[in-house]
């Protein structure tokens, strides 16, 4: 990758970063205003004496609430990513997989000029692999135990100069935060959703008596209830879509790492062929990995509905990119530049 388009695409990634987190921010404030505003037209027409809801307690506190979770997303998130997936780190090989695996991962990181990121083992049989943290200085790579026994040296090689490529491009900042985000956003939803679902069966609240203030209160109800719902369903989506980009990209960047755009070819083909899903690794992270965890069906496939619902690109289709190039490479010497 030529310096100007690598430059170009961490530029583009940090700026989808702050995006997030703006539009995060952003929706909980709508949460948290729109659910003092129901509550200010539900308590302003009331003709007996109480409670009129007018400071506006909720939208301040989520609000805030927003931004702490943002900021321990960016700080925490890579580590609750690979403390959600039981991840251990690697410091002192035991095995000779292990040793193999540091030894790879220190080559890669000096093909990619990277500091060499810290080193994770997903006790999963299932060979997956994913790299999560928020810059090149605090990057994690993480392998499951089932990767190390079903790929050889020059298939492992390409894997981890997959993930460093992610790394290298800033993916893994987005991806995190996305990984992160999504998750929050699935608890919110739900939340209020029982909070609705229990709190209707309490006493009855003092509605206005004119005709226009009931519609327009339950016309924001159904506005709000409709975003609180789609919301972790629209991020999730988000997530997919970004990750099923950045995938073709990393896979043309790792193999110009390896030089070797074949092996990464094989390594998705005996992951593609071998059992899933990654239990270790759950929905919200899904993303992060260089195949589907929950499951090959959707990345088999293409088509609307697979574009749409599937974490990765086709399977198919991105291992015959990689037979192009090495098929080019074989011919000219000389394999295209990513993101070309």
């Amino acid at each position: 990758m030529s310096d100007t388009n690598l430059f170009a695409q961490q530029r583009a990634n940090r700026r989808r970063s702050a995006v997030l987190v703006a539009i995060f921010v952003l929706f909980f404030a709508w949460i948290g205003f729109g659910a003092d505003w129901i509550l200010y037209l539900n308590t302003s027409g009331r003709t007996d004496p109480g409670y009129v809801h007018t400071v506006p307690l909720v939208g301040v506190a989520l609000s805030l609430l927003a931004l702490g979770v943002a900021w321990f997303s960016w700080r925490r998130g890579a580590r609750q990513v690979l403390w959600a997936s039981g991840a251990w780190e690697l410091v002192t090989p035991s095995t000779p997989e292990e040793q193999q695996l540091v030894n790879v991962v220190e080559e890669m990181a000096i093909a990619s000029g990277l500091p060499r990121p810290k080193i994770w083992i997903v006790p999963d049989d299932d060979p997956n692999a994913f790299a999560t943290g928020t810059d090149e200085k605090h990057a994690h790579v993480a392998v499951t135990k089932g990767l190390l026994t079903a790929l050889n040296r020059d298939e492992l090689q390409a894997v981890v100069a997959h993930e460093l490529a992610h790394v290298r491009n800033y993916d893994v900042r987005l991806m995190t935060l996305l990984a992160a985000l999504v998750g929050v956003l699935a608890l919110v939803s739900d939340g209020v959703m029982r909070s609705l679902r229990f709190g209707g069966r309490g006493g009855r609240g003092g509605r206005g008596g004119k005709k226009g203030g009931v519609a327009l209160l339950l016309i924001l109800l159904a506005v709000w209830l409709i975003s609180v719902i789609l919301a972790p369903i629209v991020t999730r989506l988000l997530a997919m879509g970004v990750s099923r980009k950045r995938e073709y990209l990393a896979d043309a960047t790792g193999a110009q790492f390896t030089r070797n755009p074949g092996a990464l070819a094989s390594a998705l083909q005996k992951i593609e062929q071998s059992a899933a899903p990654t239990k270790a690794i759950h929905r919200g992270s899904a993303h992060l990995c260089i195949t589907d965890p929950l499951g090959r069906r959707l990345t088999n496939k293409q088509g609307f509905v697979a574009d749409l619902l599937a974490t990765h690109p086709p399977m198919p289709v991105r291992i015959a990119r990689l037979k192009q190039m090495a098929y080019q490479f074989e011919k000219t010497g000389e394999l295209p530049e990513a993101g070309s």
